[in-house]
């Protein structure tokens, strides 16, 4: 298939553009640079600018582009780039592909567990009403954003991602030195849920949301086990072999990143897969330890 993909270089577009090409699809890559290869289209949502006549063709889009949430303290600036760059994008992706000749059968568009907001221990599910708070509310737009495109009659897909486990980026690549260090340790009470992924299922996981065609609407992308942050942090300093004692007291860890500590680190959702179990996804990597071993110690595996 002629598979559409943003943010391509990002930490899950980098290792899904080689699968989706092992599995032969023809993979083009959304790109805000100049492109490097025949198969990158260069876009500018800030400017509404989307080749059009490029897309003809495409069977499925896969949308990841968004500034990175945790890259910079957040103030009024920051925020309104994380929402816009979600926003901008996503409208105008769905104004584009709605305009095609033939229409792409499936859009599927990343969001995340932002959406419930700070839950406690409540279990969650596709079905559970949006949370408050600004990642909340982003979320929820992010998703209204893909309106048109599912008016239209194509299959939209919104994943919402858990905290993706990868030692190349994201959360668990910024907390490897602290630890290693031996210097790691829980987060605020530790009791706060935090519901991850590896990203190796988040791989399968969007390969298995472009072959089922039942499933649309929010899919819940985290494993079947969410961890508190307590479990979380005794683990990681399992697998890797050090102490864990140095907690980080919730006051410190909003000096440090302000208002994001609250939205990001101390906030607790505890999420279950639901439509993807009720699917039939197998997941690779359910449980936190071995998912750590196999993103840690990719040796110990063979």
């Amino acid at each position: 298939m002629k598979v559409l993909v943003s943010g391509a270089t990002g930490l899950v577009g980098s290792e899904l553009v080689p699968f989706l090409t092992k599995q032969g699809h023809e993979v083009y890559r959304l790109t805000h640079s100049q492109p490097r290869e025949a198969h990158d289209i260069t876009w500018d949502p800030a400017h509404n600018q989307l080749p059009k006549a490029r897309l003809e063709g495409t069977e499925v889009v896969i949308h990841l582009a968004g500034e990175n949430i945790a890259g910079k303290r957040w103030n009024a600036k920051v925020k309104e780039q994380i929402r816009r760059s979600r926003l901008d994008g996503t409208k105008l992706l769905c104004e584009t592909i709605t305009q095609l000749q033939t229409l792409p059968k499936t859009l599927i568009c990343a969001s995340a567990i932002g959406f419930y907001g700070n839950r406690g221990s409540e279990l969650l599910n596709e079905t559970s009403p949006p949370g408050t708070g600004f990642l909340a509310d982003v979320c929820r737009d992010w998703e209204a954003a893909c309106e048109p495109a599912r008016a239209k009659g194509i299959r939209v897909v919104n994943l919402r991602f858990g905290v993706i486990l990868s030692p190349k980026g994201g959360a668990l690549s910024k907390m490897l030195t602290p630890f290693k260090m031996g210097v790691g340790g829980v987060l605020g009470s530790g009791n706060q849920y935090w519901s991850w992924i590896d990203v190796d299922d988040v791989v399968g996981i969007i390969n298995h949301c472009i072959t089922h065609d039942k499933l649309s609407g929010p899919v819940n992308a985290t494993a079947p086990c969410p961890v508190t942050n307590y479990e979380f942090t005794k683990t990681l300093g399992a697998v890797l072999g050090r102490p864990t004692f140095v907690p980080t007291p919730g006051f410190a860890a909003r000096l440090a990143l302000g208002e994001m500590a609250d939205d990001l680190l101390l906030a607790s959702s505890r999420v279950m897969p639901n439509r993807l179990s009720e699917s039939g996804y197998q997941f690779h990597y359910p449980a936190l330890e071995p998912a750590l071993r196999h993103l840690l110690n990719p040796k110990s595996n063979h």
